[in-house]
């Protein structure tokens, strides 16, 4: 059996009518999700006594017998290891913030939809009515025979920072928080491109993270393994910094990889003469603020649906300017990154997905549009389809590598 999208497939049409010229309507997106978007198909049709006797019993008992005896052929015989579990509490959904599993079961299904659409995955959404970590962690260990690896999606931080690293070592598959590492995947791919078209070096960038939560963080631990070593944190009490009173044991661990030059304060003192804002909260930031940044400054104001600050006005002050929407250009979007990375893995039969395979898996996403970088066009569009299978191939030769 496989789980598809009951959406139209064929959605890699550059080049239509876009959102703007055709509003999306409240009546058009409740009838999309009527019924929900998933539905479980048969690769071999039951259509006579012969398919059954052959899918069902008695035939299947020589297929349950073989797996009895040698284990590894379920990923021959089932759907095993090419399943992805969309896992989540529902406690940061999007914008929504804590709305609970039911509520969050659209966007799951959603995330599955992805899957299938961009990378050919199937992906079973799975919301839990806890948001305990050792009952979530419990709960997949106790599933894992059903799956090949799991996506953690909507887990407000920082309990998502533990329980990620927990399913990991529980789990002898590839498992990762979306949330995080597939939007910091794509940021350094924008980053990367950024650079490229301006001519500067990636290294000796000043940047600053607004938003020390799943994304933030993710995002600054990316920038430090890809050579940047003056990363500044912001969150909604200041510069993340060692020392501070009301760290949690996260932003403790933060502080003492980032700030090198001890910076004090907030925005103001963060911002004044960095070279990069990436926005990943729901801030605002001041436009006195942003015009203190160096020349030919790059800005990525990625909360939805509001940036933090206007792309208009942002693009006074920078010379490329990317947000998380898709009516503006350079929508940094982490549909770029998880399909291929999860793709890569599962070919590569890896147990973990690595920072190495994360940093291949942004080389990749820059190496579709490499040829064609333009201040509007720092990562390729979302539904371009030469990004999924090469993310997938440089993950899984990432992967091979480590071996």
């Amino acid at each position: 059996m496989t789980v598809t999208s009951t959406e139209d497939n064929t959605a890699h049409r550059i080049g239509e009518p876009t959102i703007a010229d055709h509003p999306i309507t409240d009546e058009e997106i409740f009838l999309a999700h009527v019924g929900g978007k998933l539905s479980v198909e048969l690769r071999s049709p039951i259509q006579t006594q012969r398919d059954l006797s052959v899918a069902y019993t008695p035939g299947v008992a020589q297929v349950s017998r073989a797996i009895d005896t040698e284990a590894e052929l379920v990923n021959k015989y089932t759907w095993t290891d090419r399943l992805v579990a969309v896992v989540s509490d529902g406690s940061a959904v999007l914008g929504l913030g804590d709305i609970g599993p039911r509520a969050s079961l659209p966007v799951m299904e959603g995330k599955s939809a992805l899957f299938r659409t961009f990378a050919g995955l199937n992906s079973i959404p799975i919301v839990l009515d806890t948001k305990d970590p050792d009952e979530i962690v419990e709960t997949l260990v106790r599933l894992r025979p059903s799956f090949g690896a799991v996506n953690l999606e909507d887990i407000s931080a920082p309990r998502c920072f533990e329980i990620e690293r927990r399913v990991i070592e529980a789990l002898d598959c590839p498992v990762m928080h979306d949330d995080q590492h597939g939007t910091a995947i794509v940021v350094l791919a924008a980053l990367k491109g950024a650079v490229r078209l301006l001519d500067r070096g990636l290294t000796d960038l000043r940047v600053v993270i607004s938003g020390a939560g799943a994304a933030g963080v993710a995002c600054a631990n990316i920038l430090l393994a890809s050579g940047i070593s003056d990363v500044v944190v912001l969150d909604s009490k200041g510069i993340v910094s060692e020392g501070r009173d009301g760290l949690n044991e996260f932003k403790e661990d933060l502080a003492a990889r980032t700030n090198p030059r001890g910076l004090l304060g907030g925005a103001a003192e963060a911002l004044a003469g960095a070279d990069v804002f990436i926005g990943v909260s729901a801030g605002t930031i001041d436009e006195s603020v942003i015009a203190s940044m160096n020349d030919d400054a790059i800005i990525f104001a990625l909360s939805n649906p509001d940036p933090e600050i206007h792309p208009e006005i942002a693009a006074k002050h920078a010379a490329v300017v990317a947000t998380g929407r898709s009516d503006f250009p350079n929508q940094i979007n982490n549909v770029l990154a998880f399909p291929g990375v999860f793709a890569g893995a599962l070919d590569a039969g890896a147990t973990r997905i690595t920072e190495s395979m994360k940093l291949a898996a942004a080389e990749a996403i820059l190496s579709v549009v490499a040829e064609d970088l333009a201040v509007d066009k720092i990562v390729p569009s979302p539904l371009d389809p030469r990004v999924a299978p090469a993310v997938a191939a440089a993950v899984a030769a990432a992967a091979n590598a480590e071996d």
